[in-house]
């Protein structure tokens, strides 16, 4: 096979060199049909070329193909040869084995198709002679078409994108796999991005209630490939059921929803590429944070920079500026959606729920009862009879304990000795874990009336009676004074110049009195 530098040295060495086509051949050992060849084909292109330029303005394009043969590396015309291997007959299994691929496609078994390689080792098992590339490049050639795609032009106010991508970064010092919820306008690639622990259904929602209140309203179709927080399933291959959770959405804020055919991502492309660009433009440099909030609030101060940006292909604007003018053109904006994922569960023998594999403590008279969770992506709130009986901070630990003392405490009035070591002192404020370690390590009986006390006013003014308990003598400090004094305490809403101290100092000085009998040796001394 003659390559372009040696038909170039043929050439050279005819016309610059006057060699003949004898001493060609044997110089470079090529045979002299061979040299015959170029020379006479390049000959017959330089008379057509000398013709076309008599009138090169009208021959120009004529004029520059003829120029790029003459200087194209050696083509070889392989359509008369014989196919030696590739024969009818296995064109024919060929054909056939392909056409039941498309039969399993049908039945909806895209799973089970063969590939190029199953193919030729079945041709090979079958006892056909031919190579897996000579197999492959006849499927490509004659069964696989090239996909063309369309440029898309989208109006003002029409269409926002949506997907899931993955942010590693170090969170509190632990690596941390979260999860980055997008939405990009189709009309200028505006980004609404935050960061969440999971793809579950509430954060789903939570993107999308956050992402309309930062927009400042809602496009008029919302896009999405075949994920399940928004397929519920497949009807056919190109057939989708929404989940309940995206139609009950789309009709509150009357959006359409659309979905992307299977493996085609280029039909929300801007968000495709948006989830690699805004990962890459927020995380590249920083990756580490105390807590996810902080990674979120770095987010969003880079989705402000990026969005704020004038881009060249968007003729010197930003997508800010592009966002703005679609302003007119979105659905209004209505109160935040509810974006709880919902569910019942049961609560067990110690008082507590299971939700995502953590346990969430509820007043103990609901033993064995069934109550309503709504699950939000921060806080766990716990329903009995719609009334709100419990709310937790959310917890994405595993098999974690999230405990509120003041659930168990008639359980506690029952067996206050379990205090000692339940979960949920271990869960106190740390007021309230050095106030047990301090005074009531004894006496659990009596923190557990201290506890009731502080659900029956406010931890607050518990605190501010021990402080004034600890100055007289440390030993005063009982569930018994703390109350006296908070009793007899003026009100908070009582201006200073208003306030009657008299019924305050009539109690402190009671239990000074009380110090002196019992012979306690004062830590602070009492002002009348």
């Amino acid at each position: 096979m003659i390559h372009l530098d040696q038909k170039a040295e043929i050439l050279m060495r005819y016309f610059r060199e006057n060699k003949s086509q004898r001493e060609i051949s044997r110089e470079l050992k090529i045979s002299r049909d061979t040299i015959s060849k170029y020379i006479k084909e390049f000959e017959s292109k330089n008379e057509r070329l000398t013709d076309l330029e008599k009138d090169e303005e009208r021959n120009r394009n004529e004029i520059l193909l003829l120029i790029e043969e003459m200087s194209s590396k050696p083509r070889y015309d392989t359509s008369s040869r014989n196919k030696t291997k590739l024969t009818d007959d296995v064109i024919s299994k060929i054909n056939e084995l392909l056409d039941l691929n498309e039969k399993n496609r049908l039945l909806g078994r895209s799973k089970q198709l063969m590939k190029k390689i199953d193919i030729h080792e079945k041709l090979v098992e079958l006892g056909f002679d031919i190579s897996y590339p000579t197999v492959c490049n006849y499927i490509r050639e004659n069964h696989e078409k090239k996909e063309a795609f369309i440029r898309q032009e989208y109006n003002l106010g029409e269409t926002l994108e949506f997907d899931w991508g993955e942010a590693k970064l170090t969170i509190g010092g632990k690596p941390t796999t979260l999860q980055m919820g997008l939405l990009t306008t189709a009309q200028g690639s505006h980004h609404y991005a935050r960061l969440y622990q999971n793809q579950k259904m509430e954060n789903f929602l939570d993107i999308h209630v956050q992402a309309f209140k930062s927009i400042g309203g809602i496009h008029r179709e919302l896009v999405y490939d075949n994920l399940k927080q928004a397929v519920r399933k497949f009807v056919g291959r190109n057939e989708k059921e929404a989940t309940e959770d995206l139609i009950k959405m789309s009709l509150y804020y009357g959006f359409r929803y659309r979905f992307c055919n299977i493996a085609s991502g280029n039909e929300k492309g801007h968000v495709e590429r948006g989830i690699e660009f805004v990962r890459r433009k927020a995380f590249s440099s920083k990756t580490d944070f105390d807590t996810v909030e902080e990674a979120n609030a770095h987010l969003q101060d880079k989705l402000l920079e990026l969005n704020s940006k004038k881009r060249n292909w968007l003729q010197n604007q930003s997508p800010l500026d592009i966002l703005k003018q679609e302003m007119p053109y979105l659905i209004p904006l209505k109160p935040s959606y509810d974006t709880s994922r919902r569910i019942e569960a049961r609560v067990n023998k110690y008082s507590v729920i299971n939700i995502d594999q953590n346990k969430y403590s509820v007043p103990d008279y609901l033993v064995g009862k069934f109550v309503n969770v709504k699950i939000y992506p921060d806080t766990i709130e716990i329903y009995y009879k719609d009334s709100k009986i419990a709310e937790h901070d959310r917890s994405y630990l595993v098999h974690n304990w999230s405990i509120d003392i003041n659930h168990f405490v008639n359980t506690l009035k029952k067996k206050p000795g379990a205090l000692h070591s339940s979960v949920g002192r271990h869960q106190l404020s740390p007021e309230l874990q050095e106030t047990y370690q301090e005074y009531y390590t004894n006496n659990p009986k009596e923190f557990i009336e201290l506890l009731e006390l502080i659900k029956e006013k406010d931890l607050e003014s518990v605190l501010k009676a021990i402080d004034e308990l600890k100055k007289i003598k440390k030993e005063l400090v009982t569930t018994d004074n703390i109350k006296n004094i908070i009793f007899k305490l003026p009100r908070d809403d009582e201006s200073p110049g208003t306030k009657d101290i008299s019924i305050q100092n009539a109690s402190l000085k009671q239990i000074a009195t009380l110090n002196e009998l019992f012979n306690l040796k004062s830590a602070g001394g009492y002002e009348n």
